[in-house]
């Protein structure tokens, strides 16, 4: 357990709240599964072999008084207050963060409440910009983030929505940008606008004119964006969808040379 060194006024007298890395809270939850107080649900999963469920817990000990009570926002002895949030289906006791319960994800978010969307086919809350504005995949929160493999729906990480519609944490998308990678980790779609990279690549291939034997070279692709089989000019640097116009392509067979090809069919 970490002090948190925020205070609470209770009866004109300053305490301290017990508090760890997850939550701000002045009681202790406890676990409906062994019978131990913990400060919160994810402290214990992680002590333990087995996982709290959030919503069978009935009671709470005050961490002022110590007194054991029915789950309520306020202290029954002391009238300390438990957190300035409280959710009586979630038993959530935190910091007011603008948290709201969502009664279709079943759980309590991070607000405030009107910024927010509950997207029925995602079956998630998104930032209201992306109301009509993002790929539905039904109920895409109902995995793990593709790079962490850590619970998407009930994470307390904000989802990133791709422009495929895969969900990846926030904090997980912000890494992968860092390392140059720009494919979701689960179809390959590229993660965000491409354009400016694809210009970019077309002015770094004309800079760089492929060998003579090379020069007449094609090979067959499949076009991650877009899904385009095409065959196109082979080039070292990379492949151009002649769909698209996306780089993100994946080689789909050797190099076919025109030159052995003629040869071929005049032996014919």
């Amino acid at each position: 357990i970490r002090e948190n060194k925020e205070e609470t006024v209770i009866n004109g007298k300053m305490a301290a709240p017990v508090g760890c890395d997850h939550y701000i809270r002045s009681c202790f939850l406890k676990a409906p599964c062994c019978g131990k107080a913990y400060v919160c649900r994810l402290c214990h999963d992680a002590e333990e072999d087995h996982q709290m469920d959030r919503f069978l817990v009935k009671e709470v000990q005050c961490s002022v008084c110590n007194t054991v009570q029915q789950a309520q926002k306020t202290c029954q002895e002391c009238n300390v207050t438990f957190g300035d949030y409280y959710c009586d289906i979630c038993h959530l006791f935190d910091k007011d963060k603008k948290q709201y319960h969502c009664q279709p994800c079943g759980i309590c978010r991070i607000g405030p409440r009107e910024k927010y969307f509950h997207c029925q086919k995602c079956n998630l809350c998104l930032a209201s910009d992306l109301r009509g504005n993002h790929k539905c995949v039904e109920n895409v929160s109902r995995q793990n983030c593709p790079v962490c493999m850590e619970d998407m729906h009930t994470s307390r990480i904000g989802a990133h929505v791709l422009p495929c519609g895969h969900l990846l944490h926030k904090t997980c998308f912000d890494d992968m940008v860092r390392t140059g990678a720009y494919r979701c980790p689960l179809c390959m779609h590229s993660a965000w606008n491409m354009e400016d990279s694809w210009e970019q690549m077309d002015k770094d291939m004309a800079q760089s004119p492929m060998p003579t034997e090379y020069q007449d070279a094609t090979v067959k692709i499949i076009c991650n964006d877009c899904q385009t089989h095409c065959t196109v000019p082979f080039h070292v640097l990379g492949m151009k969808c002649s769909g698209c116009g996306s780089y993100n392509t994946a080689q789909d067979g050797g190099l076919i040379q025109i030159s052995i090809i003629i040869i071929l069919w005049r032996k014919h």
